[in-house]
């Protein structure tokens, strides 16, 4: 039989009201009286109605998360993250996955935010015009796009492409590739800049294909365009374009990292499991989606917080999949 408010108002001998203040407004109750009530609560195995509670307080207890490409193993580290922290925090997690539909991402958002208490949105792909907008009339916060005007979690990609960069140049390696992702991916425009900025200064000589959406297709597509470059390495956009350009070469009796060394992005699951094992950019997704939870939780926890940019740094993790120049 299930338990109500007032059995447990019974048993302690108070009103439901007072039951129902302690679970509330812990601190409106006195503290005897509100441990009699909790123990009752434990002990009787009380739930409380989540859907009255969401009236009474205006709250849901619920926060939004929208990505676009739940497949993309980038993603799946930054929503465990979210889900981890806001459990603790005592919030559940709604999911969306805008499948890279630009035009879909927008209508996801604000779905979610009907349904939550705020909604995290990474790597946003829609117009920052747009975004700007519905952050400022709603509790948004961005990860892995710079919004105007918003809050922001940045992966300072930059630091670890130029440090990828640097690595093929100390190899000997003279003229390398990068294969850009998707046209309006923020990420690939602070990672192509990077690859440009760092190829400039130490005199390697870059050459740019795409862009590509971050699919293993993509760097089995891209892989006939590197060879007929003479490019001796590359820097794809992510892991997934790397794993599917090295799947192509070893097609096409092309070594790596004997004959082309292959960095990619991202330090995903696959580039422990490619062969060779993949070079790649550490991205410390799990922080990025710890960090926008904390920020998430003080704005509902009542404390202001004003439009910030917090960023968190890469790092080049070497493996297998790269090697001196061949020639």
């Amino acid at each position: 039989m299930t338990v109500t408010l007032a059995d447990v108002a019974k048993r302690v001998g108070v009103s439901a009201s007072t039951v129902s203040r302690a679970l509330s407004s812990p601190d409106k109750v006195n503290p005897q009286t509100r441990q009699e009530i909790m123990a009752a609560v434990e002990a009787m195995g009380y739930v409380p109605n989540q859907v009255a509670k969401s009236l009474n307080s205006g709250r849901r207890d619920a926060l939004g998360i929208v990505v676009p490409d739940i497949a993309n193993p980038f993603f799946p580290p930054i929503i465990k993250a979210v889900q981890a922290r806001a459990a603790r925090l005592g919030h559940s997690v709604l999911i969306s996955d805008s499948d890279e539909q630009t035009r879909d991402e927008l209508g996801l958002v604000r779905e979610l935010v009907k349904r939550s208490d705020g909604v995290i949105v990474v790597s946003p792909r829609s117009d920052p015009g747009a975004l700007a907008d519905l952050a400022a009339r709603e509790v948004i916060v961005f990860i892995n796009r710079e919004i105007e005007g918003a809050v922001n979690v940045l992966i300072d990609d930059g630091v670890g492409v130029g440090q990828a960069v640097e690595h093929l140049h100390a190899l000997g390696h003279r003229r390398v590739c990068y294969l850009a992702g998707p046209a309006r991916s923020w990420s690939n425009k602070v990672r192509r800049a990077a690859a440009r900025e760092a190829a400039e200064r130490v005199g390697v000589e870059l050459v740019e294909y795409g862009p590509f959406n971050p699919q293993m297709q993509a760097g089995v597509r891209a892989a006939d365009l590197v060879v007929a470059s003479g490019a001796t390495g590359v820097i794809a956009y992510d892991d997934l374009i790397a794993s599917g350009l090295m799947l192509r070469l070893a097609q096409r009796g092309v070594s790596v990292p004997g004959d082309i060394s292959v960095i990619g992005v991202d330090n995903s699951a696959l580039s422990g499991m490619s062969y060779p094992t993949l070079t790649s950019v550490s991205v410390p997704c799990y922080d990025a989606g710890v960090t926008a939870v904390n920020i998430m939780n003080e704005h509902l926890s009542g404390k202001r917080v004003e439009p910030q940019t917090i960023q968190l740094e890469t790092e080049l993790v070497v493996r297998g999949s790269t090697g001196d120049c061949p020639r």
